[in-house]
């Protein structure tokens, strides 16, 4: 099997996140993609609004019913930081025997900049076959790591514009999934 991880706070899971791994999953054969929510990001935020178990809640329905789609709430169980290299041995363990070659690992463009400071950079680099795809806005920094390049569809959706459109009270009904839509709703999330 080949397996692919995609990592976020996906504080909502939104359209761009599916197409996303939809397109990696064309392009590249994967035969199952984790959608992996991070509990505290160690480079980024966090976003009131949801709670973790909101976000598992919202990437579940999305993902509810897509054959090559799976959530991993590896990281919310650990707690604390999440990094993405205890990620990776986790799952080499969960899945031992069963992985086709590296674990596809992937990343935004956006993300290249600072992936040295990652924990252990060099470590996920040997351990996963990074998968970089493009981003709106960003630039084309050299990366130090073997990656494929990804030709993905650039859609300009970002979970907090979501937030923002949510707490404005702008249109933002077709951004998301629409059990997502519905959770959303129904929990009053992101209204402030």
């Amino acid at each position: 099997m080949k397996l692919a991880i995609f990592g976020g706070t996906f504080n909502p899971v939104h359209t761009g996140h599916l197409a996303l791994v939809d397109d990696v999953r064309n392009t590249l054969g994967y035969d199952l993609i984790l959608l992996v929510p991070a509990n505290i990001p160690p480079h980024k935020d966090l976003a009131d609004g949801a709670s973790a178990a909101d976000r598992l809640a919202m990437l579940r329905l999305a993902t509810d019913g897509v054959s090559f789609l799976g959530v991993e709430d590896c990281e919310l169980e650990r707690g604390g930081l999440s990094f993405t290299i205890d990620t990776l041995g986790f799952l080499e363990e969960k899945y031992a025997g069963k992985i086709e070659g590296k674990i596809g690992l992937i990343i935004g463009q956006d993300l290249i900049a600072g992936f040295q400071t990652w924990k252990n950079a060099a470590g996920i680099a040997e351990k996963a076959d990074i998968i970089v795809a493009k981003r709106p806005l960003s630039g084309t920094e050299a990366f130090m790591y073997p990656y494929r390049p990804l030709e993905n569809p650039l859609l300009s959706i970002s979970s907090s514009e979501i937030r923002d459109r949510i707490a404005s009270a702008k249109s933002w009904r077709y951004l998301v999934p629409d059990p997502v839509y519905r959770y959303i709703v129904e929990h009053h999330l992101y209204e402030h």
